[in-house]
């Protein structure tokens, strides 16, 4: 398994409309058909110093492969998604992983 987890830190300054807006646009994404799984989510009202709160929102996706990830990236749906959105977060932050 390839797993592809972002995590976006949305712009303070965004208006509610903005944020709908976030997340009609990134639940776009679970219709592309390379991926195998897609959660989105927000921080848990978990509270322990090793646990990062600060994001807005993650994204969590896992592909059969890295083939099917890389198909992800260009796919039209996510290019589409960044175009609309991009605007609207200060950071980005991906981490990939493998299964072992």
């Amino acid at each position: 398994m390839f797993v592809h987890h972002v995590f976006f830190w949305l712009k303070s300054s965004n208006t509610p409309e903005d944020i709908k807006n976030f997340e009609t646009n990134v639940s776009t994404l679970k219709g592309i058909k390379s991926i195998k799984m897609a959660e989105i989510g927000k921080p848990a009202s978990t509270d322990r110093p090793v646990i990062d709160t600060t994001y807005s929102y993650s994204l969590l996706l896992l592909f059969e492969s890295l083939a099917d990830h890389d198909s992800y990236q260009i796919d039209p749906t996510h290019l589409q998604f960044v175009a609309d959105s991009s605007h609207l977060w200060d950071r980005v932050q991906i981490y990939d992983s493998v299964s072992l």
